[in-house]
């Protein structure tokens, strides 16, 4: 075993507006994922940390206390701390739970190795739910995975964690040039679906958008589609009272909302109309269930298992992360 002075070094950035307890935090986590320090090494005492890196007894008791609730060290009287274990927690804010982010999820958890734990938290598009789920976590994990949404506060509220832990999903909306991110294209990706089912929308006399007033879903989508429906020659409405959705005969529909996809089968059984003959429906992401509903729903949608895929390669591994994962359209039978 190396001594101590040895084998960790620690860079202070005294400017910095990440606060001094978590840079100690990051550099202990840190110098464990790239085997620096391993298993039962001894660490700094805190004196020597506070003498070494100008920092006071607080700052590094409280940086410790973090490592020890996360049982990444551990101390013994009159010996001092040490490194526990490998286990490296990691965050995961979502927005909301919903099928397709039980797919996401599953699949970050099953591509990462046994010591990396996962705690899920859902901030349901509320600012002051998020602001408060990050600030908990500050300086608790080792990476940081972020849904984020369309809000001007959520910029700051990131803004203490540091770009290499933290990793922005689906939605480019908060992404800088230094962010990394893996996203799904909302816009052209869309457009493009929409282009590989334009044969099987002739069938209709016009095509409906169901964007309920209730949706966080991007409006770049529903630009897109009026786009679409232009470039294409389609008549073409928008619905977003939902009370207002009462499906006719000839007419297709695409919808962002599960909960219109289940309207939508209640008014066909009510009126005897055929998904995919007398109405179309075109739904907006995959799970597991829509192959299976009625003869199949149609879909447009990214690949939520190869978000997840992507993740927990970003959680694995000290690499620059910046990609769209592809979105794509998957015909059934119900346009």
């Amino acid at each position: 075993m190396l001594k101590e002075e040895e084998k960790f070094e620690f860079v202070i950035n005294h400017e910095s507006d990440i606060p001094k307890y978590q840079q100690l935090v990051d550099g202990i986590t840190n110098a464990i994922a790239e085997n620096i320090l391993q298993k039962g090494d001894l660490l700094p005492s805190v004196n020597v940390i506070c003498k070494t890196y100008q920092l006071s007894r607080d700052t590094v008791f409280k940086a410790y206390s973090i490592l020890k609730d996360q049982k990444v060290i551990d101390s013994v009287p009159n010996k001092g701390y040490y490194v526990a274990g490998e286990t490296r927690k990691v965050l995961l804010v979502l927005d909301t739970f919903k099928a397709y982010k039980e797919v996401l999820y599953h699949s970050v958890v099953n591509n990462l190795p046994e010591n990396v734990i996962i705690d899920v938290q859902f901030h349901h598009y509320n600012i002051d739910v998020f602001k408060t789920i990050i600030n908990n976590g500050i300086g608790k994990y080792y990476k940081y995975v972020v849904m984020n949404f369309d809000n001007a506060a959520i910029g700051p509220a990131l803004s203490s964690i540091s770009n290499d832990k933290l990793l922005l999903i689906d939605w480019n909306i908060q992404a800088k040039k230094v962010s990394n991110y893996i996203f799904q294209d909302f816009g052209k990706a869309f457009y493009d679906a929409l282009t590989q089912a334009a044969d099987l929308f002739k069938k209709y006399k016009k095509i409906e958008f169901v964007y309920p007033d209730f949706t966080n879903h991007p409006w770049e989508t529903v630009e897109f589609f009026k786009k679409f429906c232009g470039n294409f020659g389609f008549q073409y409405g928008i619905i977003t009272d939902p009370k207002k959705f009462n499906i006719e005969k000839e007419i297709a529909y695409i919808s962002v909302s599960d909960r219109i996809l289940g309207h939508f089968l209640e008014q066909c059984k009510e009126k005897d109309l055929e998904p995919g003959k007398d109405v179309g429906f075109l739904s907006y992401n995959e799970t597991p269930m829509k192959k299976f509903i009625y003869k199949g729903i149609s879909v447009v949608s990214t690949d939520f298992k190869e978000i997840g895929t992507k993740i927990a390669a970003f959680i694995t591994h000290d690499e620059e992360t910046q990609c769209y994962v592809p979105t794509k359209l998957i015909l059934r039978e119900s346009l």
